[in-house]
């Protein structure tokens, strides 16, 4: 790019925009020209917070002439239509994962990216947060030989019961909130999911059935290689945001991640105790900086950027079998998703 900082606008001011937006305000690479939301007060607010501009639609800032670059932090039915409109204007896109609910939709915004030959990178934050980074450097210099089976666990502590969690906004449980373990798991392992068998249930917040989702669910996953994994998924692990990972090779194995936030143990006459992450803008914090320093000096560098438009899709095909698995309670191969994806 001709410029030396990247002027940047955020679309959609929830809790991603909002990190995003922050970050941007204090990276020296870039520029935070203006925030957009649907909601003026929250706009006009961070942009105070921040000092820059807003806006009070997603379209004022996509057709700013000044901008070099735009962050889409829209709800996940949004992104195609946003991600299309950005591309047409030349910029540079950040886009939240997934960029669509349908495979169909994801090829018509890459289709648009390709034409419009503009960058694209999708956030799948967890591979830039250090221990996942570093494990994945590991297993590609053969410390614990090859792969053979992977676990994650990915559990918030509670349902956010917020107007995005309908799947018809967001995908629903096994496509927003489990998208993220089928990169990870893809990303690590380094060899597609083939198929998987999905079960679950509206266990504890029985509302969630009225819109055909689930609150808890267990995802088992067969790779191209032969290795094999397990996923489990929840909404209400009371104790505190709960994200780990283990990668079993032949040679050895790798345990990612911990509940414990801060390194002390408090131990007394009850025993012994310790905090916990209580959500994931903690657990992630150093992740969501180190993913929006890639995409800013990427984009300035003209390097190619990752995760790609073609990891959030093939990551979308996993989750829209996953779903599939779940709703016909049978074993789905992956590369039959987009039969369910309409």
């Amino acid at each position: 790019m001709g410029t030396a900082r990247l002027r940047v606008g955020v679309i959609g001011l929830g809790r991603m925009g909002q990190i995003h937006a922050r970050h941007l305000a204090e990276l020296p690479q870039a520029e935070l020209v203006v925030v957009g939301s649907r909601r003026p007060a929250v706009a006009e607010r961070l942009a105070r917070e921040l000092g820059v501009e807003w806006a009070d639609s997603y379209e004022a800032v996509l057709e700013r002439r000044d901008l070099d670059a735009v962050v889409i932090a829209t709800a996940t039915c949004e992104h195609v239509s946003h991600v299309i409109h950005a591309a047409e204007r030349g910029r540079a896109i950040f886009c939240e994962k997934p960029i669509a609910l349908t495979l169909e939709d994801t090829d018509r915004a890459l289709d648009a990216v390709r034409r419009a030959g503009v960058p694209l990178m999708v956030g799948f934050m967890r591979r830039f947060d250090p221990p996942y980074a570093r494990a994945k450097e590991l297993i590609e210099a053969g410390a614990i030989g090859r792969p053979v089976m992977y676990k994650g666990v990915n559990r918030d502590p509670r349902w956010p019961a917020h107007e995005d969690d309908d799947p018809a906004v967001s995908g629903g449980f096994f496509v927003d909130m489990g998208v993220h373990d089928y990169d990870l798991a893809w990303w690590l392992m380094d060899s597609p999911i083939v198929r998987v068998h999905a079960i679950g249930g509206a266990l504890v917040y029985p509302q969630l059935a009225t819109v055909g989702d689930v609150d808890n669910g267990l995802v088992n996953v067969e790779f191209a290689s032969g290795a094999v994994g397990n996923i489990d998924v929840s909404r209400n692990a009371r104790y505190g945001y709960d994200i780990r990972t283990e990668i079993l090779g032949d040679e050895g194995a790798l345990w990612i991640g911990t509940i414990q936030q801060t390194p002390l143990l408090v131990l007394d006459r009850t025993g012994v105790r310790h905090d916990v992450y209580p959500w994931f803008p903690e657990r992630f914090a150093t992740a969501f900086r180190n993913e929006m320093l890639a995409f800013v000096t990427g984009v300035l560098a003209d390097k190619p950027l990752s995760p790609s438009g073609e990891d959030s899709r093939r990551a979308l095909a996993v989750a829209l079998a996953v779903k599939r698995s779940y709703t016909e309670g049978r074993p789905v191969p992956v590369g039959g998703a987009q039969e369910a994806s309409t």
